[in-house]
């Protein structure tokens, strides 16, 4: 019996248990799903393909040491367990458990339902997979974290000969990549988790909050936890081995407790897969059923009218990364001010991303909009923010060079007349209006009765330990 490994977003050598565990009996190959249909998703980007690609042709090289091939199957996963039943069918299937979409969830479970392949699937990033409950969950991701990583794997003893291109030999024509984005690859990973526990971490805590700050301050590994580049197990003992040395042990606190976060809302997607399409609180899904397409059109572009919100999302689209709090703005400001339903906006927004996983940003989105039900709605004030972040609005003026000779109050009060785009909407009348209508609905008694249901399945129950 051989083994095959299927890569998807856990692109590593190290800590990577379908890697190791398909190398026990020594007889292994691996496989990189190539699905068109699912790039072309709309939550899904080119600047996500390349960090992948980036990763792929690294992790292709690592392999080679353990004589093992990296193949390309261009199709979705059904499309494969047809390839592998008629060429290869005595086969275990090795794969770390991801949360994803729809779309690929559908095609993994014909995979599992309709041929005889063993297809085992690996605990990743921390969550629960078969026991769900969130009452014991914060201590059992502890402890996961806390657990010795997975070795690098045993050494093929042949190179298992499959009739598909090698990664090395795929050809893909998708070649207009920004060149802003991050690069891919453990290697680029293992840098910034180094120069973010010795140095860049310093002021994390107050420098996330902020467009400017935060692209240096932050620890930038999102993309290389969501593709799986790193684990996050090895980032949390990395941390672990630095935090109570380091000179900035609070702003390593603050990190650490980012990590939890992180899985905690990942959980939630995989408890619950019907959150891509519907809202955490059922009675939510009837708050916006209007879709503007012009008005979400100028949101996602940027051309709102209002500089801050547009700087944002212009930058976004430029380098496929923003810091958490602008992106909770954006959000907000489509939810809210121009009250569009999360379902339109959320993979638009998703699209940008390079670090885009599902889990987080999905119930990110939710918040932002006011749809779960046990958080309390929270509408930005752009305003604010703007003069909170950029004070003196040079951020805004990098981004928006026509405005570098404005008067920076007019900047931040989006005051500008001709000078600037036309604002889409008043922003203080929408915020009061949307105040309105998410405030009459909360406070129905059958409300408040569902949304205990929701906490059950997903609150938080207590803080990871510091």
């Amino acid at each position: 019996m051989q083994d095959l490994i299927i890569f998807h977003r856990n692109l590593r050598i190290e800590d990577n248990a379908a890697l190791f565990n398909a190398s026990l009996n020594q007889d292994y190959s691996s496989v990189f799903i190539f699905d068109k249909d699912y790039w072309s998703q709309t939550d899904r980007s080119r600047n996500q393909l390349k960090f992948a690609l980036d990763s792929l042709n690294e992790l292709e090289n690592e392999l080679t040491k353990f004589n093992v091939n990296l193949y390309v199957f261009e199709g979705n996963l059904r499309d494969l367990g047809n390839y592998l039943n008629q060429n290869h069918p005595n086969l275990n299937l090795h794969m770390n458990h991801t949360t994803e979409t729809e779309y690929f969830s559908k095609n993994l479970q014909v995979l599992k339902q309709n041929f005889s392949f063993n297809v085992s699937e690996y605990k990743d990033f921390g969550i629960q997979i078969t026991n769900q409950n969130r009452d014991k969950w914060a201590s059992d991701w502890q402890n996961y974290m806390k657990t010795k990583t997975y070795e690098t794997p045993l050494k093929s003893r042949n190179f298992k000969t499959m009739n598909l291109p090698k990664f090395s030999e795929f050809k893909n024509s998708k070649n207009d990549f920004s060149t802003f984005i991050q690069k891919g690859g453990t290697v680029s990973g293992k840098g910034l988790l180094t120069s973010f526990l010795e140095k860049r971490c310093k002021g994390y805590s107050k420098k996330m909050s902020n467009p400017s700050d935060a692209a240096i301050s932050c620890s930038r590994l999102s993309p290389h936890i969501a593709f799986g580049t790193l684990s996050i197990r090895s980032i949390y003992q990395e941390l672990e081995k630095h935090i109570n040395k380091s000179k900035y042990r609070w702003d390593l606190y603050s990190f650490k407790k980012r990590l939890h976060w992180h899985c905690h809302f990942i959980q939630k997607l995989d408890t619950q897969p019907s959150l891509q399409h519907h809202s955490m609180h059922p009675d939510c899904d009837t708050l916006r059923t209007k879709t503007d397409k012009e008005l979400i059109e100028k949101w996602i572009t940027g051309n709102t009218g209002f500089p801050f919100v547009d700087a944002c999302m212009l930058y976004l689209q430029k380098h496929g990364w923003i810091n958490f709090r602008m992106r909770a703005m954006l959000m907000s400001f489509a939810s809210y001010n121009l009250w569009q339903p999360w379902q339109k906006t959320s993979p638009l927004l998703a699209s940008t991303f390079t670090d885009y996983e599902p889990g987080i940003h999905i119930c990110q989105v939710q918040m932002q909009s006011g749809v779960t039900g046990i958080n309390l709605p929270r509408i930005y004030s752009v305003i604010k923010q703007s003069l909170d972040q950029d004070p003196d609005a040079s951020w805004i003026k990098e981004q928006l060079p026509d405005l570098r000779n404005v008067d920076i109050e007019r900047v931040h009060n989006a005051e500008l007349g001709e000078l600037y785009k036309e604002r889409i909407v008043d922003i203080k009348s929408s915020a009061k209006k949307a105040r309105e209508l998410i405030w009459q609905i909360r406070g129905n008694a059958q409300f408040k009765t569902k949304a205990k249901a929701v906490y059950q399945l997903h609150g938080s129950r207590k803080r990871v330990n510091s």
